[in-house]
């Protein structure tokens, strides 16, 4: 029984792994400070994608499952869980390459518009404020 739970816990937490690998350059661009945690996650899901390895929190959920009684699956998270919904029957190396391409690209573009953005609000509070021009004092009499 608590392997059966385990293995449910490790499911969600390697859907919000996933998730967080997708779109966590999202996060980014609200707080910087997240690209700490979220470059680490981005290399390591698009490896798993590029190479068609299988991450390892889907080998211990399977064993988690089986000690469980339950049935393990075959292949990795993605096509288990969410292959159904997202991709094609038939994932292919090439497909995952695709995708591993995708995952990249769309986190390059959310991360090079966060540097934008952060050096432009670097900017902005670099500049010094002009001062509000003084009332001139009058003319002296001619």
């Amino acid at each position: 029984m608590l392997d059966g739970v385990l293995a449910d816990a490790v499911m969600l937490v390697h859907l919000a792994f996933v998730l967080f690998a997708v779109f966590g350059g999202l996060l980014v661009w609200r707080r910087s400070r997240a690209a700490w945690l979220h470059l680490p996650a981005l290399l390591w899901a698009a490896w798993v994608e590029f190479s068609g390895a299988i991450c390892p929190l889907t080998i211990l959920e399977v064993r988690l499952r089986l000690r469980a009684g339950e049935t393990g699956y075959r292949g990795g998270f993605i096509e288990h869980y969410v292959g159904r919904l997202l991709y094609p029957p038939g994932l292919t190396h090439e497909l995952q390459l695709v995708l591993g391409a995708l995952l990249v690209a769309f986190n390059l573009t959310v991360y090079l518009g966060a540097v934008r953005r952060a050096v432009a609000r670097s900017r902005s509070r670099r500049a010094v404020p002009v001062p509000p021009e003084s009332p001139r004092p009058p003319d002296p009499p001619r």
